[in-house]
């Protein structure tokens, strides 16, 4: 069930270079938030920006009532809501969309994420950790100003691993190398599973991957929404079913139902 709820910021870190985010009370939602669905956000108290944003659960507490969203400022709507700061409302509508199903028949699951497609996994890692033998967090950036959340990752109890795109950080190159390497080793007979978020060209290797090596992949697709309730067709992708939209359908699919458009 969605609800609109006010909720108070506790608190608002700046987290990396546009990187923010935000912790808040928000208790109805909070307790049937489930990882990979999302909200809708409205940045301020005017008509401008006139568009909520949708914005990921990156944490849910369900025992405090508190949620922590992360977010990339990218336009008006997110600056405005890098500057908001503790004691302030948020106007939110959620939970939305389908979030992941996990795979409890998998010993193993490999969360990888790329740039602010990370956000979404830090919740679904720690439910990851309840329900398989070993979890890994892959997190890949473009260099060591932009990595975030990779305590944030082993203190949920996952082996991690970044990338960044220079070297300047951790391992040097595309974080779905890592992701190979990691498949082509003695977990693989372990049966793995894969949950994704991140940039469309990373998402294409991921599905190439996942395709090769016979592991099933879900991911979470990042698309513009106007609405987030199935009403304004903003948000579509093609699958081997036809037109879904990201925001009811999703934001959650199967990665081997996705055509991507050329």
């Amino acid at each position: 069930m969605k609800h609109l709820e006010i909720a108070k910021v506790l608190e608002n870190i700046k987290l990396a270079p546009d990187h923010y985010r935000i912790r808040l009370i928000s208790p109805k939602i909070a307790k049937e938030a489930l990882p990979g669905q999302f909200l809708m956000v409205k940045c301020s108290n005017s008509f401008d920006p006139l568009l909520r944003r949708p914005i990921s659960f990156n944490y849910i507490d369900r025992t405090k009532g508190t949620i922590d969203i992360l977010f990339h400022v990218v336009g008006k709507g997110t600056r405005l809501l890098s500057e908001i700061e503790a004691g302030e409302d948020l106007n939110m509508i959620g939970p939305l969309g389908n979030g992941f199903k996990i795979r409890s028949d998998k010993d193993v699951a490999v969360i990888i994420g790329g740039g602010a497609g990370i956000a979404p996994l830090l919740a679904l890692a720690y439910e990851l950790k309840r329900k398989v033998k070993a979890v890994f967090a892959l997190l890949g950036s473009k260099n060591i100003n932009h990595v975030v959340l990779e305590e944030d990752f082993k203190q949920a109890g996952c082996e991690t691993i970044v990338a960044t795109d220079d070297g300047t950080y951790g391992r040097k190159g595309l974080i779905t190398d890592v992701l190979t390497e990691i498949l082509g080793s003695n977990i693989a007979s372990m049966h793995a599973s894969i949950y994704g978020c991140g940039p469309k060209p990373m998402l294409k290797a991921l599905q190439s991957i996942a395709f090769e090596e016979k592991v099933p992949c879900q991911v979470s697709l990042e698309e513009w929404m106007a609405c987030g309730f199935s009403a304004c067709n903003g948000c579509t992708v093609n699958t081997k079913s036809g037109y879904k939209k990201v925001c009811s359908d999703g934001p959650v699919f199967n990665i081997e139902e996705l055509i991507w458009q050329k």
